[in-house]
């Protein structure tokens, strides 16, 4: 049996866990098994606040990251003034170590998926903004199943190998100002950016603003993804 590629997904805080008498560290069941499916070994990293270099060294034993979803950035790391009443679940340890986590894997080349709050992260670490609601129940994409235009040619478009695709959301926030070197590859139909990619960084990377685990396990063009992933970090 050949080794399973090692593919570093942080954490998430919990407030407490099934089984568990304390506050945890988790990860969503579906987004691990969609990386087991494509392959790959999933290991959860703990967020601890550290410099580039030293994180770097962290990740030198990975051949690949997955920036899962989770609450809000706090509107201080992209320079809001003012915070919106509906952001939630705030944590600026969190906040340092996927900004930092997400400059050090697009420098370096080290294959990166990043999903829903994963994709704001990377956009928030590169300089972009965020809209930090999207206007309220009749307007963000919570619980939302829909049709997303993938740009040609892009990396998603080329994993899927589709034009367009049928996704699973789950956010109130959306891209405002896009990072510096960031494209748009993914569109809804409200013009909410649902992908993007860096073209300068030196290894694979797609982010998007769906949630892929939610239809993996049944949907080929949501698992290839993870696949793809998985495949640059062999």
């Amino acid at each position: 049996m050949s080794t399973r590629p090692l593919i570093a997904v942080p954490a998430r805080f919990s407030a407490g866990a099934s089984a568990l008498r304390y506050a945890a560290e988790v990860n969503a069941r579906a987004l691990v098994e969609a990386v087991w499916r494509a392959g790959g070994e999933p290991a959860t990293i703990h967020p601890a606040e550290a410099s580039p270099a030293d994180l770097a060294v962290r990740l030198s034993r990975f051949d690949g990251v997955l920036l899962p979803g989770g609450g809000d950035v706090a509107p201080a790391a992209y320079g809001a003034d003012s915070v919106h009443g509906a952001v939630y679940d705030v944590d600026h340890v969190q906040d340092a170590f996927d900004l930092a986590l997400a400059r050090v894997a697009l420098d370096s080349g080290l294959p990166l998926l990043a999903v829903c709050r994963g994709l704001q992260v990377v956009n928030v670490a590169l300089g972009g903004t965020l809209e930090q609601d999207m206007g309220g129940p009749d307007r963000d994409h919570r619980h939302v199943v829909h049709e997303v235009r993938l740009v040609h040619g892009s990396v998603v478009a080329k994993a899927t190998g589709a034009e367009s695709c049928v996704v699973s959301c789950y956010h109130h926030q959306r891209v405002d100002r896009l990072g510096a070197g960031l494209t748009a590859t993914a569109l809804a139909a409200d013009d909410t950016i649902e992908a993007v990619e860096l073209p300068s960084t030196p290894g694979w990377f797609a982010a998007v603003q769906w949630h892929p685990e939610d239809t993996a396990s049944k949907d080929s063009a949501a698992q290839s993804l993870f696949d793809e992933l998985v495949r640059a970090a062999t």
